[in-house]
């Protein structure tokens, strides 16, 4: 029997990969490991990834184990989901692998400027009726560069072709540079691909680990898309004043909450 969910905050009290900082506490109380993961827990100067909307962490463990030579810290506000990751990146002895519990809205009071070179957003809820929740809308790509390199990656892979559409949206709207645009991750016939130099190994790299939940996406027959783009420091950033097609899928199990069929 799994344990429950009092149980696993009780394990994660005591786990070292942990840090946890709910909204209501972190308006109090500073970060002191701002500016110094690398040296205060990782105690390396490799670069650091972030996973925002982590989950389970399985992405944010995938990662771990597959580049050695770099830093993944998974962000979700869900601790009892989160348990999972962090205790499988200790029993598996993974020092390249941390945890952070807290709402990813105020996820700029937790790093440094430059402190972090890339983020990956996997399978995040697209928010098709609220804009500035969606983690690639202006709103978060403002706070992302508080922390992100100046050109620093932003990876975004999806089940949701609403996400997809608005987020390619946004970056034609404001010229932002990308490696890889792709419709459909894993079916070389139908895959329509826009690429720069880059895109062979953006692709290898999306394409390298497959979560429960995308397993499942992928068994009821929806395609997969993957975008990485570039973040640069400067230039205001706009949103696009685009209607974008809802996402049928979405009642699969939640009915909809409104008769609408589309969306800026």
């Amino acid at each position: 029997m799994s344990k429950g969910k009092l149980a696993k905050f009780a394990d994660m009290e005591t786990y070292e990969n942990v840090f946890q900082y709910p909204y209501s506490v972190v308006e109090h109380v500073p970060f002191d490991m701002q500016g110094h993961w690398r040296e205060q827990y990782f105690h390396n100067q490799n670069p650091i990834v972030l996973e925002l909307g982590c989950g389970k962490g399985e992405y944010t463990v995938g990662l771990a184990k597959r580049y050695p030579q770099m830093n993944f810290i998974g962000v979700d506000i869900k601790g009892a989901r989160m348990w999972t990751g962090a205790t499988q990146a200790l029993q598996e002895g993974l020092k390249n692998v941390a945890f952070l519990r807290t709402n990813i809205e105020v996820i700029d009071r937790f790093f440094a400027p430059g402190e972090v070179q890339e983020i990956w957003l996997t399978f995040s809820d697209p928010q098709m009726k609220n804009p500035r929740k969606r983690l690639t809308s202006t709103w978060f790509l403002e706070r992302y560069r508080h922390f992100l390199i100046d050109g620093g990656a932003i990876h975004l892979k999806t089940d949701s072709n609403f996400l997809f559409t608005y987020t390619t949206l946004l970056i034609d709207k404001n010229r932002l540079d990308f490696d890889a645009l792709i419709d459909d991750l894993y079916n070389p016939v139908k895959r329509t691909i826009a690429v720069s130099s880059a895109a062979i190994a953006a692709f290898t790299e999306a394409a390298a680990i497959q979560t429960y939940y995308e397993q499942m996406w992928l068994q009821r027959g929806l395609t997969i898309k993957y975008i990485k783009f570039r973040l640069p420091h400067d230039g205001q950033l706009e949103e696009p004043d685009v209607e974008i097609p809802l996402d049928d899928y979405r009642s699969y199990h939640r009915s909809k909450r409104s008769s609408k069929d589309t969306a800026k």
